[in-house]
């Protein structure tokens, strides 16, 4: 006897029952699957997806390639101890590094962990090898990170006690110290920063979660310059901005600066979770057996589909389509004429309309544009964000364009 599929309102008031607060989805959609780039509630009505979760479906939902990637693992190994050697995830940190460039991987599972991975990897560098070049030793726990204001590298304690945002921190500390904060975009201030005991810079290329924002042009090139006059390591948080997001393949070919490690996450996985730390080996190499771990991270079926998703992204072209794609949009959105749009914002496919304090928020136009079946977020209260999978077609997005206008004046 099959199973009664439960209503909207029934699957609503057990989320309610079990589980916590901490995300706000509205009451009227609860998805149910999805293929390519449209979600199916259990009403089966369909939706545009221009979110993808949170730029993480690049491939769009149930890509034919990352099904087949994902069932041919899990008939082999899911799960891996790592204290052993296991063959998918030393296949795919051989192809991560080859294709960033960098020496080494360090694995893990979400974002916000990569980002308290770095942190870590930066302070021991600090008081293991950063002497080599300055001859004065950063003394024990004294270590600096120059993080950016209005930042966001996740929600664990490290990540919040990096952030600018009371709604991350507030109420959940005390932070870790060691964090100083600076204007994004501003190369003069992280210069003015910098003392003897910073370890790095940590920066989002395109801050995400924050708005969209784009820096001035050339902003991480003097970084970089930066960071080499004073041996300073340059760490770019690439999890919403790298693997084709951009339209390039890493955000920071933008500026054509090359970083000593990145963080990635969201378009590694396909759909499924796997963040990575890629690095030079001089940063890399300071860890130490038991220094650092994650019982998941690197784990076969997440390193299978991984590899999978970076094939993907050179076979179909993916970044040179979000250059094209993302050119596309950028410019429609920008002939949509309202009174409450302040700007329109963004590189590739991660774009952002910036509302005007008079619009009433962005979180209304979220809503309304999901009663024409597009699905998108809203930013920092008075952006809408738009990232959709980069395999979306331009007949979709023009069809989006079209309720996204009606949207603007109906409201």
């Amino acid at each position: 006897m099959s199973e009664r599929t439960l209503t909207i309102r029934e699957l609503v008031e057990l989320a309610y029952k079990y589980l916590p607060r901490n995300y706000d989805p509205p009451d009227d959609l609860v998805v149910s699957r999805g293929q390519g780039v449209l979600l199916y509630d259990v009403e089966d009505r369909v939706f545009v997806d221009l979110l993808s979760c949170y730029s993480a479906l690049a491939p769009g939902h149930v890509h034919p390639q990352i099904l087949k990637a994902i069932i041919r693992q899990a008939g082999k190994l899911t799960a891996n101890a790592n204290c052993l050697w296991e063959e998918q995830k030393i296949l795919c940190a051989k192809e991560l590094a080859e294709f960033t460039g960098m020496d080494k991987v360090l694995f893990m599972t979400s974002g916000a962990e990569v980002f308290d991975s770095a942190v870590k990897l930066a302070r021991k560098w600090a008081y293991t090898r950063k002497d080599v070049y300055t001859e004065k030793v950063v003394p024990k726990d004294q270590a600096e990170i120059v993080v950016c204001k209005n930042n966001f590298h996740g929600r664990t304690i490290g990540a919040i006690s990096a952030s600018t945002v009371p709604q991350y921190y507030d109420l959940f500390g005390p932070p870790v110290p060691g964090f100083k904060k600076i204007p994004f975009g501003d190369a003069r201030a992280f210069e003015e920063a910098i003392n003897p005991n910073t370890a790095a810079i940590i920066v989002e290329p395109i801050q995400g979660e924050g708005g969209i924002l784009v820096p001035p042009d050339g902003y991480l090139n003097d970084v970089r310059q930066i960071c080499d006059a004073h041996h300073v390591l340059m760490i770019l948080d690439e999890v919403q901005t790298g693997l084709g997001r951009t339209g390039k393949m890493f955000a920071y070919m933008h500026d054509g600066s090359f970083p000593d490690a990145m963080l990635l996450g969201k378009g590694l996985g396909g759909g499924l979770g796997i963040s990575a730390v890629v690095g030079i080996n001089e940063l890399m190499d300071v860890f130490e057996p038991g220094d650092h771990g994650s019982t998941f991270g690197g784990n076969p079926l997440a390193c299978a589909v991984a590899r999978e998703e970076m094939h993907l992204l050179v076979r179909e072209n993916l970044p040179q389509r979000a250059a094209e794609l993302g050119e596309f949009f950028i410019s429609e959105l920008k002939n949509i004429y309202s009174p409450y749009i302040k700007e329109v914002r963004g590189r590739g496919l991660l774009v952002g309309i910036e509302l005007r304090p008079e619009a009433g928020g962005a979180a209304r136009f979220v809503d309304a544009l999901r009663g024409e079946r597009i699905l998108c977020k809203d930013a920092h209260e008075n952006v809408i964000r738009f990232s959709p999978p980069l395999i979306i077609e331009k007949d979709v997005l023009k069809l989006a364009l079209i309720r996204i206008a009606k949207v603007f004046r109906t409201l």
